[in-house]
C-alpha cells in the first residue's frame, strides 16, 4: 500500500497555463489499488513536456497571497496560475457537511462578528489543549454558514486582499471538487485536490469525525481510486493510519518544527514531531503514508542571524524511506522569508521568493505549498 518516491503531477507557468495531461502509471511492484508514483506520462504537445517535470506545486489555501483564503475565488486563481493542486482545509458544520476553513474558529476569517443573530454563538472551547474564544463551524448549519462572507485573515500584511472582503461564501468540499472538475476541462489539464483533515481528534470527540465524510465525498466523486489526482494530509497520525485502510490515494504526514501530534498527546505517547521526522520515524511513516509535509525550517533551518542555514537530513531520510517531501509554506512577503531573502525591513513588501524556492529545490524537495502559486510555478519552470 505504498507509493514510490515520486507522484506524477503537472507543472505550468502562470503565463502558460497550458494543455498537459498526466496519467500516473502502475509499476509492477505496486499493488493494483494504489497509484504508482513513477512511470511514463502522456502530454498533449512537445511544448507541454518541456514545461513540466514531476515537481508538485500546491496552491496553499488556494492563491491566498491574492484572495481571501479558502474561497472558490482563491482556489480558481491558484489553478489558473498553474498550480497542480489546490488545498482545502476541512472542518465540519453542525449538520456534518465538510467545509473549507483553516480552523473551526471563524471569527478571524469571516464577518460572523457583524451578524447580531449569531452573537450568542460566541464561545470559548479547548482546541487541541488550548482555550480558543470565537465562533466555531460545528455550531452552525451549512445554511447558516452560507449567510457569512469570507474576510482576509492577515490584513496588516495583505491589505490588498481586503478589497475582496465580504464577496465570497465559505465553500463546501463538494463545491471545491466541482470547481476543479470544471477547471480541469477548461484548462485541459488535471487540477488536483490536497485536502487536510483539521484537528481530527477535536472533531472525533464531538461526534463529528471528519474522516467518514471525507471518504464518502471522495467515493461519490470517483476520486477514491488509483491515479486520482488527490493527496490527503493530516498533522495527526491515527487518522492517517485508519484512512490508509480506506483510501486508494496517497497520504501525507504533516509535521511541525515544534510540538507533537495531538493524538499522541491524548494517548500519552511522548513522541514529538522531531521524532516523527527522524530517520527511524520516517521509516514508520512509510508504513501508512506516501509522503511527509514538514514545516520548511525542518528541511532548511534558519541560523542565529535569521538567514537560511544548512539543510537537515530530512529529505535524504524521507527519500530513503520512499516518501515524497512537500514542505510548507512559501510566501513572498518579507515577514515570511529568511533574512537573506528579504527586500527591505517592511514586513508586507515582497522579497526574493524565487531565491528561497531555488534553495529548497537544491535540497531535493519534491514539491511545496505556496500562497503565491504563480511564483512557485515560474520558479519550478526556471529550475528545469
Amino acid at each position: 500500500m505504498k507509493l514510490s518516491r515520486q507522484f506524477v503531477a503537472v507543472g505550468a507557468s502562470a503565463l502558460t497555463v497550458g494543455a498537459a495531461l498526466v496519467a500516473p502509471q502502475l509499476s509492477g511492484s505496486q499493488p493494483a489499488d494504489r497509484p504508482a508514483a513513477t512511470g511514463a506520462t502522456t502530454t498533449s504537445s512537445p511544448a507541454s513536456a518541456e514545461r513540466r517535470d514531476d515537481f508538485v506545486v500546491v496552491g496553499h489555501r488556494g492563491a491566498s497571497g491574492y484572495r481571501p483564503e479558502h474561497t472558490l475565488a482563491s482556489y480558481e486563481l491558484a489553478a489558473r496560475m498553474g498550480a497542480d493542486f489546490v488545498e482545502p482545509d476541512l472542518v465540519t458544520t453542525k449538520d456534518h457537511v465538510l467545509v473549507t476553513r483553516h480552523e473551526p474558529e471563524i471569527g478571524g476569517t469571516t464577518d460572523v462578528a457583524a451578524h447580531p443573530e449569531f452573537a450568542s454563538r460566541k464561545k470559548t472551547k479547548t482546541l487541541d489543549g488550548v482555550a480558543v474564544t470565537g465562533w466555531f463551524t460545528e455550531d452552525f448549519t451549512l445554511k447558516e454558514l452560507k449567510t457569512l462572507r469570507a474576510t482576509e485573515r492577515i490584513p496588516a500584511v495583505r491589505q490588498h486582499n481586503t478589497v475582496f472582503n465580504g464577496r465570497y461564501q465559505i465553500p463546501t468540499l463538494q463545491e471545491v471538487i466541482d470547481l476543479t472538475k470544471r477547471l480541469s476541462r477548461e484548462l485541459n489539464r488535471p487540477i488536483g485536490i490536497y485536502p487536510e483533515t483539521k484537528h481530527p481528534t477535536y472533531f472525533q470527540q464531538q461526534g463529528l469525525a471528519l474522516e467518514p465524510e471525507l471518504v464518502k465525498v471522495l467515493n461519490r466523486n470517483g476520486l477514491n481510486r488509483a491515479g486520482a489526482k488527490v493527496y490527503v494530509q493530516s498533522f495527526e497520525v491515527a487518522n492517517l493510519k485508519a484512512l490508509d485502510k480506506q483510501l486508494r490515494v496517497p497520504l501525507v504526514q504533516l509535521t511541525s518544527s515544534s510540538g507533537a501530534p495531538y493524538d499522541f498527546v491524548v494517548a500519552g505517547d511522548k513522541r514529538t514531531y522531531a521524532d516523527v521526522v527522524s530517520a527511524r520515524g520516517l521509516q514508520e511513516v512509510a508504513t501508512y503514508a506516501d509522503g511527509v509535509g514538514p514545516a520548511k525550517d525542518q528541511v532548511i533551518p534558519v541560523d542565529a542571524t535569521g538567514k537560511l542555514g544548512t539543510p537537515t537530513a530530512l529529505v535524504r531520510d524521507a527519500h530513503r524511506a520512499g516518501l515524497v517531501v512537500h514542505p510548507y509554506t512559501f510566501r513572498v512577503e518579507n515577514s515570511f522569508l529568511p533574512v537573506n531573502f528579504r527586500s527591505s525591513a517592511v514586513a508586507a513588501d515582497s522579497g526574493d521568493l524565487f531565491g528561497e524556492i531555488a534553495a529548497y529545490r537544491k535540497a531535493g524537495i519534491d514539491g511545496l505549498f505556496s500562497d503565491n502559486a504563480d511564483i512557485a510555478v515560474a520558479a519550478a519552470a526556471e529550475s528545469r
